[in-house]
């Protein structure tokens, strides 16, 4: 029987084998983000052999959600483990951002299987060159924004220790800016300042950059596969015009110089003006993915 519980910082390790040994593109494939954003949606886990089990708890719905499984071990045995999980509490049993090759395995050995497709949970994935140069004509504008952005002589740096406090309080204006009881802003806070206070242990890097030691924009992402970074925070303040294509690309030069071929830059939650933003920068891919469900 599946036993879920609360993540924490002491289940990193034997979550990043797992993570690891799947090597997923998906940004729920992250022990940090896990970590940061369990409350958002009450997320518990569990562990299975060597899989590593994920499950959203408060869903709308009500129905628990699961992420697919990281790990090794006997997958059809992993997928009866969950079935006597979800039956055991009189559930259907159902999955958030499954990926397309998943969705077909599934069918695979579930009958009737509901599938929708999950277009606002999908990530941008972009080549790291791409962004780190903005070459070509595709990219005009935002050179464009660079160049308006250099008049204010701002320098990027890669963050530090010394920028935690300013970068909370810098993130703490856009939660106050919508005090109106979004649960998102409050999720989002509680990511952040989880980001912050077990930075080193979850292996994250970080941006900044600043105008006469004013902080202008900073960013938080972390190696998330083999071949990809994933950027999981970008604040910026848009009083210094060009400011988000400046941290985007100051991060982008960063990453692309260590050696990773994409960038993640996650989903755009369906929100239309995010969706713009993320398509102007021209993804080399999306990761598509797929909400299932199946009474079993």
């Amino acid at each position: 029987m599946l036993e879920f519980r609360t993540i924490s910082i002491e289940d990193r390790e034997w979550i990043s084998l797992a993570l690891r040994a799947s090597d997923y593109r998906g940004c729920e494939y992250s022990f940090a983000n896990n970590m940061a954003w369990r409350r958002q949606n009450d997320s518990r886990i569990a562990r299975f052999q060597d899989y590593y089990l994920c499950c959203a708890f408060d869903t709308a719905d009500g129905v628990p959600s699961f992420i697919w499984p990281s790990g090794t071990g006997d997958a059809d045995a992993l997928l009866d483990a969950m079935i006597g999980y979800v039956r055991g509490i009189g559930k259907p049993l159902q999955f958030w951002n499954l990926s397309e090759e998943r969705t077909e395995w599934l069918r695979e050995r579930l009958p009737g299987l509901e599938v929708r497709e999950n277009r606002e949970s999908w990530d941008y994935l972009y080549l790291a060159e791409d962004l780190a140069t903005l070459a070509g004509r595709k990219y005009h504008q935002k050179r464009n924004f660079l160049h308006r952005f250099s008049a204010y002589g701002a320098e990027a740096l890669p963050m530090t220790h010394a920028d935690f406090d300013d970068c909370i309080t810098f993130a703490a204006m856009f939660y106050n800016d919508r005090l109106d009881g979004d649960a998102d802003a409050i999720a989002e806070q509680f990511a952040i300042d989880t980001f912050f206070r077990h930075f080193d242990v979850l292996g994250l890097q970080g941006e900044v950059i600043r105008k006469a030691g004013q902080l202008v924009a900073f960013a938080i992402g972390e190696p998330l596969n083999s071949d990809t970074f994933c950027v999981h925070i970008e604040k910026a303040d848009t009083a210094f015009q060009g400011a988000y294509a400046a941290i985007n690309q100051a991060f982008a030069q960063r990453i692309h110089a260590q050696g990773f071929r994409y960038i993640n830059r996650e989903e755009d939650m369906g929100l239309p003006g995010l969706r713009k933003a993320k398509e102007s920068y021209h993804p080399a891919a999306m990761v598509q993915k797929f909400a299932v469900r199946a009474e079993v």
